[in-house]
């Protein structure tokens, strides 16, 4: 039996429609994060699943019980927000057991819950102090901590990291990542930054414009994006995409020209959704583009001028403009290459370079965003 199962949701306010058919199952135990641009949907829906708000169509299951019509407290669901929402003039103590004294339960049965999740979140020490006394980090575990005192059968997050700096955002991934195989409990988690995407989910989600584009493990959406869409939002740089035109099609491959680049024939591509002289869309992801010292035979390469270096200490990302050949990374908003070396790299703003890449490493895109790339396969973990 799924843990929660969306079926067949919509949402509207007024005129705008927010959220669109939307169907899926999170099984019992599952750390699934939902992902996707500004106004896509995402806190919306796990709002939905909540009950504060209401939809207009569609069910809503916990467990195998319909709580489309239930109130937020009768849904077994923890919440924990952005905001920590403590209650300054409360001890940590107070703050964790409110839910669980608002419901009137036993002071013996409160204090208890309160003990395990200071156990659980390290906050022994912190229970007697009031908030103002706590780090960001504390703090936001203590909202945590309120939501494992009422044992729901659901956690539900809303971007609770974003307040934290750089640090803190790790250290905080990191915790809640072991809470969950601490506890086995379902939790669905909203972000829009897609780190936390990868680093902490069984399963993404990715949301564009109230619709699901695609839902799989971080490996599987990174490997094997269903669409463009997909492909650019999941990678940190994002893909590179390169237009271009399909030479011919197929049963041997598809062949695709673009400005500044010799034909590049794509194997194994399902031709039967192109045909020669529809526009496509070639990606790449940085890490694939290598530098070369000479143009080899069979291996696409361009020049290019680097615009901006990028030394990360591990790794050097280099901006590189190609012209003619234009890289449509508008959203971006670079329209260059971007490529990534995997060590620290002495090459300065100005340099000429000769980039290549792998055929095997490109993706194509039909002229519907679809990929058209046969399966890739998954690194083990």
């Amino acid at each position: 039996m799924s843990s929660v199962e969306l079926r067949k949701v919509d949402k509207h306010y007024a005129g705008y429609h927010a959220l669109k058919a939307i169907d899926l199952e999170i099984e019992k135990g599952e750390f699934v994060v939902m992902v996707g641009p500004s106004g896509c949907g995402k806190s919306t829906l796990l709002k939905t699943i909540a009950g504060l708000e209401t939809i207009n169509s569609g069910q809503v299951m916990i467990n195998g019980r319909d709580v489309t019509e239930e109130e937020p407290g009768d849904r077994g669901i923890a919440m924990v927000f952005q905001s920590y929402a403590l209650y300054p003039h409360m001890t940590v103590a107070e703050n964790m057991g409110f839910g669980l004294r608002m419901a009137n339960r036993p002071k013996a049965e409160i204090d208890a819950a309160v003990k395990r999740a200071a156990q659980i979140l390290r906050l022994e020490e912190q229970l007697d102090k009031r908030p103002k006394q706590l780090s960001g980090g504390q703090r936001q575990r203590v909202a945590i901590g309120r939501a494992i005192t009422r044992s729901p059968e659901v956690f539900l997050f809303d971007e609770p990291l974003s307040n934290l700096d750089a640090a803190l955002r790790t250290q905080m991934r990191v915790e809640l990542s072991s809470l969950h195989g601490q506890l086995g409990s379902t939790m669905i988690y909203v972000t829009h930054d897609q780190v936390e995407a990868m680093t902490m989910a069984d399963r993404i989600v990715v949301l564009n414009k109230g619709r699901i584009e695609q839902v799989g493990s971080p490996l599987e959406l990174y490997a094997n994006p269903a669409n463009i869409f997909v492909a650019g939002f999941l990678g940190a740089p994002r893909m590179n995409f390169i237009e271009a035109k399909v030479v011919s099609a197929d049963a041997s491959g598809v062949s695709v020209a673009a400005a500044g680049l010799p034909a590049i024939t794509l194997g194994d591509i399902d031709a039967s959704g192109v045909s020669a002289g529809d526009a496509v869309t070639v990606g790449i992801r940085p890490e694939a583009l290598h530098l070369v010292e000479r143009t080899e035979s069979g291996t696409p390469a361009f020049s290019g001028q680097v615009r901006l270096v990028e030394q990360l200490g591990h790794e050097t990302v280099l901006y590189v403009d190609a012209s003619p050949l234009q890289a449509t990374n508008s959203d971006s908003g670079t329209g260059n290459f971007t490529l990534q070396l995997n060590k620290v790299s002495a090459i300065g703003v100005g340099a000429k370079l000769q980039v290549g890449f792998e055929t095997g490493d490109a993706y194509l895109f039909g002229p519907d965003g679809r990929t058209l790339t046969p399966r890739k396969p998954v690194a083990s973990t």
